[in-house]
């Protein structure tokens, strides 16, 4: 028996286990289904892409995608403590003022949530008006500064997009290079910055290869969950609250699984229906982005990490290609200025991608693109069947909507004319995956074509829609979600530093509550 049960050890559970248990007073169970962060490489920076389709990987795809060509989208999903931030590209972004006001959410607001941005920010540059300093989060500038990554901003600055230095200041758009989530060269993730140096705690307990399965729900309250370790059943209860930071694919999983959800879809695979509530799993987002790659000549490319000059650099002062969190630059533009925020964000790999990241470079090169900011096209996350250990069906919907279409075009067309910038020539030297010309036909068959996740996927219990402003499950005592799927529209930007923001709020949410049993 513990106070609060908290399903899932990725960003958001690692936040919370560290926060709630700052008050020695109760208990806190963090359970989450993968191993622990023991391999090095989710120490290095440059590493995070070698575990994709490992064990570390919920290795989930798409249903065929209707406006991709039919294509299914690998959908990678981190399967270990520290969840997406012990494998992502570290990219420190919060996203615009206007994303956070747009949710229309008593405190949500910017202004609101700022404080919560900063309280767990160590910020190298030191505190301001929009950077905090002293909290658990390392937030550096990058140490790699990869020629081609660098030359990309500058093509930017050549072409007439003005310089930011700081996309989380008073301004989002313009390019330069991302902050990073890392402490002195190494990856700084959720566990490392938040769990770690919590372990000592007595009343923190951490159990990993332990899958969830069911969340026990008596007299409409949730009494705990019962897992998977090893074919062994493991039963967990909790005194006060469950709350489930499975990430946007498992918790809507989880609650159908649950009794929560669709009734006709439940009882279709004879589940049992607790509360019917047709919006979990809807309202699925997620950044559709669309690479070009180029090949060159040059032994600058991350292609070139591990040769033994390299890895002595990274040894010696944790600077260098192994430093590199891999999206180094970029920047975010607005067509229009009727927008509220840019509807683009530009990203550069100083690599060759290949094969959607699933077969290695064969040459050096560099890789840039940008993510639909604001899809207006959303898809759902359901259930293949009613066996808990099934992965769940997942429509992205990529590109359905017209106008998602015509601001990927617009973005595939700013990324042809950064690639003929001066500064990128060296680089942009031969096309290996690009539009076969700058028609609008040729630009929108490459987008279907091409798209790929932004790895960003947000909304499938969504604030107003399946949780309240302080994220309680509609219809359940004592169950809260707590993750990127209670964002109700998306961020302009990376969802990690959003999703700590969100969980930093949340404990406090929990914090307050009172702790009669049955009180909502």
């Amino acid at each position: 028996m513990y106070d609060f049960v908290v399903v899932g050890g990725g960003t958001a559970g690692c936040v919370l286990a560290s926060r709630l248990s700052e008050d020695p007073s109760v208990t806190v169970c963090l359970v989450e289904a993968g191993p622990a962060d023991n391999h090095d490489n989710f120490r290095i920076p440059v590493a995070g892409g070698k575990f994709f389709k490992t064990r570390f990987d919920w290795d989930y795809d798409s249903h065929p995608e209707r406006f991709c060509d039919g294509r299914r989208v690998y959908l990678p999903q981190a399967r270990v403590l520290g969840g997406g931030s012990s494998v992502n590209g570290m990219v420190y972004i919060r996203g615009n003022r206007a994303d956070y006001d747009e949710w229309q959410q008593p405190g949500w607001s910017y202004d609101e949530l700022l404080p919560f941005f900063k309280r767990s920010e160590d910020n190298e540059r030191g505190a301001d008006e929009f950077h905090g300093a002293g909290g658990p989060m390392r937030v550096s500038d990058g140490r790699a500064h990869s020629p081609s990554a660098m030359a990309f901003t500058q093509a930017a600055l050549d072409a007439g997009y003005p310089a930011n230095p700081d996309f989380n200041g008073a301004v989002q758009e313009g390019f330069g290079e991302y902050q990073v989530t890392q402490r002195d060269g190494r990856r700084a993730s959720a566990v490392t910055e938040f769990l770690h140096p919590a372990r000592h705690r007595p009343n923190l307990v951490v159990e990993t290869n332990l899958q969830v399965q069911r969340i026990m729900i008596e007299n409409g309250r949730a009494a705990g969950v019962v897992g998977n370790r090893f074919d062994d059943l493991v039963e967990l209860r909790a005194e006060r609250e469950v709350i489930v930071s499975a990430g946007t694919y498992n918790s809507p999983h989880l609650l159908m699984l649950s009794g929560i959800g669709p009734a006709d879809l439940l009882r279709a695979f004879e589940l049992p229906v607790f509360v019917d509530q047709p919006q979990v799993g809807q309202n699925l987002q997620d950044h559709p982005h669309i690479w070009l790659s180029y090949r060159h000549d040059l032994p600058v490319s991350l292609l070139a990490a591990a040769e033994s000059e390299r890895v002595h650099q990274y040894e010696r002062d944790r600077t260098g290609m192994l430093a590199s969190n891999g999206p180094e630059s970029g920047g975010f533009v607005r067509t229009s200025a009727a927008l509220a925020g840019p509807d683009l964000q530009f990203i550069c790999l100083p690599m060759m991608v290949a094969d959607t990241f699933l077969s290695p470079p064969t040459g050096h090169g560099v890789s840039f693109g940008a993510s639909v900011m604001r899809p207006v096209s959303s898809g759902h996350v359901t259930l293949f069947s009613g066996e808990p250990t099934a992965k769940p069906k997942i429509v992205q919907n990529y590109l359905a909507d017209p106008a998602d279409l015509q601001t990927a075009v617009s973005g595939l067309r700013i990324s042809l004319e950064l690639s003929r910038q001066a500064a990128l020539k060296p680089y942009a030297v031969e096309p290996s995956a690009a539009p076969s010309s700058d028609t609008e036909t040729d630009l929108r068959a490459y987008a279907r074509s091409h798209v790929q996740t932004g790895l960003h996927p947000v909304g499938t219990c969504a604030m107003g829609r399946v949780v309240d402003a302080e994220l309680r499950v509609f219809g359940v005592d004592g169950l809260r979600v707590v993750d990127a799927s209670v964002i109700p529209l998306i961020i302009r930007g990376n969802t990690n530093a959003p999703v700590m923001a969100v969980a930093e709020r949340a404990a406090d949410l929990v914090r307050g509550a009172q702790s009669v049993p049955g009180a909502r």
